[in-house]
């Protein structure tokens, strides 16, 4: 079972991400800000970090260079989850150092299934 933290403001996909997360069988914790994000993802340690880079507080791209720094040694993926167009969604995760992308809307039929492959692709590193 693998920890997961969602940082998402909008109520509503955090809930859905993790309602599918937790029924694939993960540990989820969702902060609603990215303040509170970092600081649940340097405390809690997880396994995997969604990242929305839309976030009102804290631009994605500042969290994602911020929690490289202090999570280097522990290679936790963090995985940009941006309702972006898919091309520019890919550009700017590469461009900020994401491991990868998933893209809002929630497709509920693969989104809990992307998100094992970034965790068994990270298990086989």
């Amino acid at each position: 079972m693998s920890l997961i933290v969602v940082i998402e403001d909008q109520l509503e996909t955090a809930r859905l991400a993790e309602k599918l997360l937790r029924r694939s069988g993960h540990d989820v914790v969702v902060a609603e800000d990215g303040e509170i994000g970092m600081a649940v993802v340097l405390s809690a340690k997880p396994d995997l970090v969604l990242v929305d880079l839309g976030l009102p507080d804290i631009d994605g791209q500042t969290i994602v260079a911020l929690l490289k720094q202090e999570i280097e040694q522990t290679k936790v993926p963090l995985i940009a989850f941006t309702a972006y167009p898919e091309d520019t969604a890919h550009t700017m995760a590469k461009a900020y150092g994401c491991d990868g992308v998933i893209t809002k809307p929630i497709n509920t039929r693969t989104f809990a299934s992307q998100v094992n492959a970034f965790l068994r692709a990270e298990s086989k590193q």
